[in-house]
């Protein structure tokens, strides 16, 4: 089996073709905007037709798409993020019209939730910022493509390789920073927010499920932790981890999220993805803290 892995260095990719790799038979290519990519491709910007040429060049049998924007300006976010999968599904159409597209989606195009209650696929969605609208307008260019496709809508993940771009990368970096000092103060914006972690070893574990399942999927699958936890309770359990003595302080002018945008609940509902791929989340929030924590200590972000 060929698998195209686009955007396979950044975080959730780098997981990804890690877990690929393992798969008896497969031969994981590389795409994107690194240098060392195999295949050149820059979603933001490249033709339809051009595009065309280098996955009939690949051959696919299934394309992962990896590679989305967090974070930048309107432009940058709709060029990658929504422009990127409609022209990705355009090539896919005319080259490789028969392989499985399997496109990383995100928990933020439902928008604010309902406290205590799971959002379901079928639900409404309402994203309130443009990094959500724009990951929906790639949601439903992918689920409208006709194509053998499935979006996976990721919630918030976490575990080993964190970037500093999201909220517990960013304090894990703060932590090892700050060290073990009794006098640290660690400034951080509102942290009441609730989210549905994830870790990134089992959205891995469901993009491996997505790839390797027999006949059609349904178009968007939640893969998350099932549950809400705040933010808080995510930040001292970082804390905890790091063996931080000092005082978090909150509302001090710091930033809980670039992409809360007026969120205070979210939470979905994973029975859908139990019942396509057999999949349920394998680690706990604690489980991917810990990996994270593990891996701000040895240095390095590797899967």
């Amino acid at each position: 089996m060929r698998i195209l892995v686009l955007g396979g260095t950044g975080y959730l990719g780098a997981h990804i073709a890690e877990r690929l790799r393992a798969l008896p038979g497969a031969l994981v290519l590389g795409g994107g905007r690194a240098p060392a990519a195999e295949f050149p491709v820059d979603l933001a910007s490249v033709h339809p037709e051009e595009l065309a040429k280098t996955l009939a060049s690949a051959a696919p049998d299934t394309v992962i798409n990896c590679a989305g924007a967090t974070g930048g300006d309107a432009v940058t976010l709709a060029e990658v993020n929504a422009r990127g999968p409609a022209v990705l599904c355009a090539a896919l159409r005319q080259a490789a019209p028969a392989a499985r597209l399997v496109h990383l989606g995100s928990a933020a195009e439902y928008g604010p939730g309902v406290p205590d209650v799971r959002v379901t696929e079928s639900a409404a969605v309402r994203p309130v910022g443009p990094y959500g609208a724009t990951k929906l307008a790639g949601t439903v260019a992918v689920a409208s493509s006709g194509l053998d496709a499935v979006v996976l809508r990721v919630g918030n993940p976490v575990g080993p390789g964190a970037p500093a771009t999201g909220l517990p990368g960013r304090i894990a970096g703060l932590l090892r920073a700050t060290g073990s000092d009794p006098a640290a103060v660690l400034r951080l914006g509102d942290l009441s927010a609730y989210r549905d972690f994830v870790d990134v070893r089992d959205v891995a574990r469901a993009v491996v499920l997505a790839v390797t399942a027999s006949g059609p999927l349904p178009p968007v699958l939640n893969i998350s932790g099932g549950q809400a936890v705040q933010v808080r309770e995510l930040v001292r359990g970082l804390a905890d981890k790091a063996g931080f003595r000092g005082r978090i302080q909150e509302n001090a002018g710091g930033s809980a999220s670039v992409r809360s945008a007026e969120v205070s609940w979210q939470c979905s509902d994973i029975t859908a993805a139990e019942a396509a791929l057999g999949w349920r989340p394998a680690h706990t929030v604690d489980d991917a803290v810990a990996a994270l924590w593990r891996s701000v200590g040895e240095g390095d972000g590797s899967p």
